[in-house]
C-alpha cells in the first residue's frame, strides 16, 4: 500500500482560549474521570479483551480430544507419535505490554482543539492506566523520525512518563521526511523479546514496507492497533478555494473544496486506500480499529472491546 499524507486546510479558525498547558497529570485526571470510570460501568473491570494480551507459558502435552484448539497441536510429537498431540498453556498472570506510538508529522492534522496527537495521547495514557492498575508492566516506543524508549514499568509515574512524552512538542527542526512505520515496528522486534501485548497507535500514513514486520510480531505477540484518523482526510469541508499543504512535505497545493467532483473523488481515493490498509492488516494477522478525533473515547474502546471478543470466539 503506498504513502498518503493528510493535507492541513489553511487557515484554521483559533479555538476558544486555552486554560493553560496540558499536562501528564492534568490529562491522566481528566481520563480517568471522563473516561476510565465509565469503561469500568460498561465493562464492569473487565479489560481482557481490550488490553490484556494472551501472554501463555507452555506446561504440558497431551493427547488430542474432541473440541481442542487446533492451533495448539504440536506437529512434530505427533508426527513421531503417529497420534495427535497439543500442547498445554497456563496463562501469565502478568502482562508485559508495548505501547508502540507514531508521533510523525501527519498526526498533527485534525481540529486545533483535538489533534491526531492528542487523541494518540489520550488512548496511550487510558491503556497504560488501566494495565499498570491491574499489576501489569508498560513500556512505550515513539516514533518521530527516529525510535526513542521507555522501558517497561510499573505504577501511576510510569504512566506520566508516557503522558509527558506524547505531550513534549515535537521538533521543531526535525527534517522533513515521509513516515516509515516499519522502523517502529522493527525496533519492536527488539523490544518485546517475550511474549507480550502490542497496542500500536498510528494513523498509518507511511511509506509500503510495514505489513512484513507487523506480520512478525503477530506471529509472536497479541496485537491490537489502533489507527487515529480525522474526517477531514477524506471529506473536506466545501470552503471555497483554499491552499492545502502536506503535513509531512510541506508541499502546498490550491484547491477548489465548492467543486463536488473533487470532493467525490478525494472521498473515494480515502475509500480505497482504507479497504487497502484493512485488507494488509488482515494478510499480517491484525485488525485495525479505527478511532477518530471526533469520537467519544469510551463508545471507541468499547467497541475495540467488543469487535476482539468476538474475534477470540
Amino acid at each position: 500500500m503506498g504513502r498518503r499524507t493528510p493535507l492541513n486546510p489553511d487557515p484554521v479558525a483559533p479555538g476558544p482560549p486555552s486554560p493553560g498547558p496540558l499536562t501528564a497529570e492534568r490529562l491522566l485526571r481528566r481520563l480517568e474521570w471522563r473516561v476510565v470510570r465509565r469503561l469500568d460501568g460498561r465493562l464492569q473491570g473487565d479489560y481482557r479483551t481490550l488490553f490484556r494480551g494472551t501472554g501463555v507459558d507452555f506446561t504440558d502435552l497431551r493427547e488430542y480430544e474432541p473440541g481442542d484448539d487446533l492451533r495448539h497441536i504440536d506437529w512434530n510429537v505427533t508426527a513421531r507419535m503417529d497420534t495427535p498431540y497439543v500442547r498445554e498453556y497456563v496463562e501469565d498472570r502478568e502482562v508485559t505490554a508495548w505501547l508502540l506510538l507514531d508521533r510523525s508529522a501527519s498526526m498533527g492534522f485534525g481540529p486545533v482543539d483535538r489533534q491526531k496527537s492528542l487523541v494518540l495521547a489520550e488512548i496511550a495514557t487510558t491503556v497504560a492506566h488501566i494495565l499498570v492498575r491491574g499489576g501489569n508492566r508498560v513500556g512505550a516506543a515513539f516514533f518521530d523520525g527516529t525510535v526513542e524508549t521507555i522501558p517497561p514499568g510499573h505504577g501511576r509515574n510510569q504512566v506520566l512518563r508516557i503522558s509527558q512524552a506524547l505531550l513534549r512538542p515535537p521538533d521543531a527542526v526535525r527534517p522533513r521526511e515521509t513516515t516509515d512505520l516499519s522502523r517502529l515496528l522493527r525496533a519492536a522486534l527488539g523490544l518485546a523479546r517475550r511474549r507480550s501485548l502490542l497496542v500500536i497507535v498510528s494513523d498509518f500514513i507511511t511509506q509500503p514496507g510495514w505489513e512484513q514486520p507487523l506480520s512478525l510480531l503477530t506471529r509472536r505477540h497479541d496485537v491490537v492497533a489502533i489507527q487515529v484518523v480525522d474526517p477531514r482526510e477524506s471529506q473536506l469541508p466545501a470552503v471555497g478555494m483554499v491552499y492545502v499543504e502536506d503535513a509531512e512535505t510541506g508541499e502546498q497545493i490550491f484547491v477548489d473544496t465548492d467543486d463536488p467532483a473533487f470532493r467525490e473523488r478525494l472521498a473515494a481515493a480515502a475509500r480505497e486506500r482504507q479497504a487497502a490498509l484493512v485488507a494488509a492488516a488482515r494478510r499480517s494477522g491484525t485488525e485495525i480499529h479505527p478511532v477518530a478525533t471526533d469520537d467519544d473515547l469510551v463508545r471507541a474502546l468499547a467497541r475495540i472491546s467488543e469487535l476482539r471478543r468476538r474475534r477470540r470466539r
